[in-house]
């Protein structure tokens, strides 16, 4: 039996590869255990890409005979009462690095191991699990820089491993996939993800080769142009359900840049981003309350704000900043942001408004499709000041000049933000410096159709520097 998790995928599967690899037949079982035994329940826009992604994963193994078998509860309970149908004798899987799936997946090894089950757990989802690499001094990499560094002088991806030609088996009872009530109703929320996406295995090598076929020559300069349609992958909700692995992604990159197709610099950029959510993976393996608690326990005496009028008006896109509010409903639209907006919304929450990063947090993890449990909190940290190889405490983005310098067309902002797009592109990304004159011929209406700033940008720096300034006080006093 193969339980699958996070690796919905048949090619280049350590678990599946092991399990057809015995010449006994196989039982592809996946088990809903949103929420259980401590795990942390998916978000609403996780929820809608899991149910395109089992749906093309049952249909990948039809295709090859066999049947993926559904079960929702514990997950030792599913186990057994499948194994007590079928007669399996060995159950595989691919690891996950959770503290709280740790302990499951090994409670249930242990359990299968003493009934006599062989048991056998497999890496999927990193280049290399997050204890081999090491310091100097012996601990975990705790700056990206020397991870990177580290991880691209020593890493070779292992051979690929091909996809099984044959999975037919027993057909124990199941679930069908929508009785999981995994898509939104009432209100179908979901509506724009569609045009966007394709969940499944097919979905995530379609996404590569694109990218890889042109688009990745201009990554160093364009990713960070959110107006640029193709200016990044977009692959990262398929490795966060695993319907592609990174390994795959860096042999495919390596051999276009070995054969002269994508250049050097490129390929590598590309590659540091992909060792980034590894470096995530690495601070969530050794921090495990990493999307609660502050890695930097200094920031306990952080003076957060409590406003949640502010908070829904950044969560709706409703701050007054284009290129904020742009974000955050190209978000709510898409269930995707492009990762330099997030970072200028994260700056903004967490320093205009002194909004608890957790709180920034918890929305990217309800509405993005790719909310991951390491990159997820790593990037929410290290935005505000309180993570691992953090951005420093006095980086406060402008999202006036950030808006002017990577939408300098406007036509990200223009896009998201409609009711202002006949702004002429000197007003654009600070709506509030236009005359009358101006606003009136946009049919641009301050506090009516398009909200004022909800924070003077100058005011709330140097609230956010006075904040930080109280933080370290409290610090050497504590």
């Amino acid at each position: 039996m193969v339980w699958f998790r996070e690796d919905l995928r048949l090619s280049d599967n350590p678990a599946l590869h092991a399990a057809a690899r015995q010449g006994r037949p196989v039982i592809c079982l996946y088990i809903h255990m949103d929420g259980r035994n401590g795990e942390r329940a998916l978000g609403g826009a996780s929820r809608w890409w899991l149910d395109k992604s089992l749906k093309a994963l049952s249909r990948d193994i039809e295709k090859l005979g066999g049947q993926l078998t559904v079960r929702a509860g514990d997950g030792s309970a599913c186990l057994d009462a499948v194994i007590e149908e079928t007669g399996a004798n060995a159950v595989y899987w691919n690891r996950r690095y959770g503290a709280v799936e740790r302990e499951t997946d090994a409670t249930v090894k242990s359990r299968l191991k003493d009934r006599g089950t062989d048991a056998q757990s497999f890496n999927a989802r990193l280049l290399v699990e997050p204890w081999v690499l090491k310091t100097g001094s012996g601990g975990f990499y705790k700056v990206f820089t020397p991870f990177w560094k580290a991880l691209r002088g020593c890493y070779e991806a292992p051979a690929a491993l091909p996809r099984p030609e044959n999975l037919s088996g027993p057909t124990p009872d199941t679930l069908g996939i929508d009785e999981l009530s995994l898509h939104p109703k009432s209100p179908d929320w979901s509506t724009g993800f569609d045009a966007m996406w394709q969940p499944g295995e097919t979905g995530a090598h379609d996404r590569l080769k694109a990218f890889l076929d042109g688009p990745v020559d201009a990554y160093p300069s364009e990713r960070d142009i959110p107006g640029k349609e193709d200016g990044t992958s977009g692959l990262s909700p398929h490795l966060r359900f695993g319907e592609i692995g990174p390994a795959q992604i860096w042999r495919a990159t390596r051999a276009a840049m070995e054969s002269g197709r994508v250049s050097e610099d490129s390929g590598w950029k590309f590659l540091s981003e992909i060792a980034w959510r590894e470096f995530s993976y690495v601070l969530l393996y050794n921090r495990p309350d990493f999307a609660d608690a502050n890695y930097n326990s200094d920031f306990n005496h952080m003076p957060w704000r409590t406003d949640k009028s502010a908070l829904k008006a950044w969560q709706t896109g409703r701050t007054g900043y284009p290129i904020v509010d742009a974000g955050m409903r190209q978000l709510w639209a898409t269930g995707w942001m492009h990762n330099r907006v997030r970072m200028i919304v994260a700056s903004f929450l967490t320093k205009h408004l002194l909004l608890h990063w957790r709180d920034g947090e918890a929305w990217f993890w309800d509405t993005l499709v790719d909310a991951d449990p390491a990159s997820n909190p790593a990037s929410w940290q290290w935005t505000a000041g309180s993570g691992a190889d953090a951005a420093p405490y006095f980086r406060v983005f402008n999202p006036i000049t950030q808006g002017e310098k990577f939408d300098a067309n406007g036509s990200y902002v223009r896009q998201w933000v409609p009711e202002i797009s006949d702004l002429p592109d000197k007003y654009l990304h600070a709506p509030w410096t236009a005359d009358k004159q101006a606003l009136s011929k946009a049919n641009v209406r301050l506090g009516e159709n398009y909200p004022e700033p909800i924070v003077e940008h100058k005011a709330a720096r140097e609230r956010a520097l006075g904040a930080y300034e109280t933080l370290k006080s409290q610090r050497a006093n504590a």
